[in-house]
């Protein structure tokens, strides 16, 4: 069987765009273990605000520490704009739960090991792995199943994506998103 160049061009672009979610698109629902190892279900949020959903690599590690910080200082900001923040890791709720004490994280961090959710948005997904981290003077050792690429989406009230950065500036993430949130109004 010969294909013609607009036919394998077409086959290109058909494989590259599966799971790819893109500004303007509809997220399905989706839920997860949150770090008190309760599930945390996306429809209990869109139809009543804005959520904020940010992937990152792996809890307690430094850019991702620096990134999540950030949100948290910025938290009143974010839900006097009506949105709710959501940081999801290939990490096990255990870790997340110690990301959240140690760094005093005050909202959601959902785990996704499996990379499950990464793969509706289109994140890309690498092995998983194990560090040891000390917290208040003791020595944990955290395992992800997945790691996860750092993207970030912000999903109007309705569902559909208004935001993504595949190129995330860790630092700056909650600032650049703020902006965009704000030259929308």
């Amino acid at each position: 069987m010969k294909f013609h160049s607009i036919q394998i061009l077409f086959l290109f672009l058909a494989k590259s765009t599966i799971g790819e979610i893109v500004v303007n698109d509809q997220v399905p629902n989706f839920q997860a273990i949150n770090s008190e190892g309760k599930t945390w279900n996306s429809q209990k949020v869109l139809g009543q605000k804005k959520l904020l959903l940010y992937f990152y690599p792996a809890a307690m590690t430094g850019g991702c520490t620096k990134q999540a910080c950030a949100y948290r200082n910025d938290l009143e900001k974010w839900k006097d704009l009506g949105v709710e923040i959501v940081g999801i890791s290939g990490d096990q709720p255990s870790n997340l739960s110690l990301f959240k004490k140690s760094e005093k994280i005050n909202f959601t961090l959902l785990s996704d090991p499996t990379g499950k959710i990464a793969k509706i948005f289109g994140v890309p997904i690498g092995k998983g792995g194990m560090i040891e981290r000390f917290s208040q003077g003791d020595k944990y050792t955290l395992e992800r199943g997945v790691t996860l690429k750092r993207w970030t989406f912000l999903i109007s009230q309705t569902g559909k994506i208004l935001y993504k950065n595949n190129q995330v500036n860790a630092v700056k993430d909650s600032e650049n998103v703020m902006k965009f949130l704000k030259s929308q109004n």
